[in-house]
């Protein structure tokens, strides 16, 4: 598996991609530069990851600068043709301002950055990323988001609520999704999406943040491990 993380100015977690998918996964990985051109420059890829940070310091809108780094046009080309691309915190801003997901991450409804451990309802096993997560099951995943709000028109909602594109919501310990557990505001407590071909993610929390025995949590490797196995379906 060949793993491609993108890297921006301000980009603060692609060495932690980096190294859940080298030490902990044993992949194949590269750095990207944002002003590459072409993804080839660097290889064949299997998956490209979009981290989290604050790339050009948030400046005008989160990810709405990056979106148009000369990379993002060949990722749009790789997505198109059906490679995995895999948007987490700013990366899922990125992915939503470049058009690769619907709808748009908000400032938090308490317009403070939110740093704590939080829990997800996987609402879906039909994806990459989450096969090996069953539907309904509970993970407490790390965030740290100031703009994780996901908002989307009624008829985007519905459209993502009909194909089963919404990959994880925000819940409370017992997976009940209350308003208080919907701590930045997401409508339908939405915490992550994927496209519509299924072969683009996007989720505001940190699995790479839980994904060793050392931190005292493995809940995020399943969705790396969801990824390898799936990976190796098509290859074999």
């Amino acid at each position: 598996m060949h793993v491609g993380v993108l890297v921006f100015p301000g980009s603060n977690c692609d060495d932690d991609i980096v190294h859940v998918s080298r030490v902990v996964l044993n992949a194949k990985v590269t750095k990207i530069w944002h002003k590459a051109s072409s993804l080839t420059e660097y290889g064949n890829f299997d998956l490209i990851v979009v981290p989290g940070g604050f790339s050009y310091g948030d400046y005008l809108r989160s990810g709405a600068i990056a979106r148009f780094s000369s990379i993002m046009q060949d990722v749009a080309t790789f997505a198109q043709q059906g490679g995995l691309v895999w948007g987490i915190c700013n990366g899922f801003q990125i992915l939503c301002e470049a058009g690769l997901l619907p709808g748009v991450l908000l400032p938090n409804q308490n317009q403070k950055f939110v740093c704590k451990n939080s829990f997800l309802k996987c609402k879906t096993s039909n994806t990459s990323i989450t096969s090996e997560i069953e539907t309904g099951a509970v993970l407490k995943i790390p965030v740290a988001h100031a703009d994780g709000r996901y908002y989307a028109s009624q008829e985007v909602l519905s459209e993502l609520t009909a194909n089963d594109q919404i990959l994880f919501t925000y819940c409370d310990a017992d997976g009940n999704e209350t308003e208080e557990a919907n701590f930045n505001g997401s409508s339908l407590n939405i915490a992550g999406i994927c496209n519509k071909e299924r072969n683009v993610f996007g989720m505001m929390p940190h699995p790479e943040r839980a994904s060793e025995a050392i931190l005292g949590n493995i809940d995020g490797k399943a969705m790396f491990d969801s990824i390898v196995k799936s990976l190796e379906l098509v290859h074999s």
